[in-house]
């Protein structure tokens, strides 16, 4: 059963890999960023962490299983990723591969979620 707690957990894991794609990543998306490595650290390292601590406690509460916090972050990625790795890169996530990799994400949070 889905609870307010296993969705707040999985935002903050959202929130995470967003900051984290950003943190890594706009090196390549924005001229400004590309020799910035201490500015990104100091600008997206206190969010991304607080984002991951409060979704691992979230979904360890919900679940009462760390493995559960651990598979469904994992699967946030995979939704987060390759969004924002299309919509900033061009980079299309339609290729057979990358779309069963999402498909299996979700299974994955679907397992966590709804099986007990």
């Amino acid at each position: 059963m889905l609870t307010s707690k296993m969705f707040a957990g999985f935002l903050c894991f959202c929130l995470g890999h967003t900051l984290a794609w950003f943190q890594l990543n706009s090196q390549f998306v924005w001229e400004w960023w590309k020799d910035r490595p201490l500015e990104a650290v100091f600008l997206y390292a206190v969010p991304v962490g607080l984002s991951f601590w409060f979704g691992t406690k979230f979904l360890v509460e919900a679940t009462e299983e760390l493995w559960s916090s651990r598979l469904i972050a994992f699967a946030a990625s995979y939704m987060v990723f390759p969004l924002l790795t299309w919509w900033l890169m061009n980079e299309s996530p339609f290729t057979p591969k990358t779309m069963t990799c999402i498909l299996l994400s979700c299974m994955i949070v679907a397992v966590q979620l709804f099986w007990k």
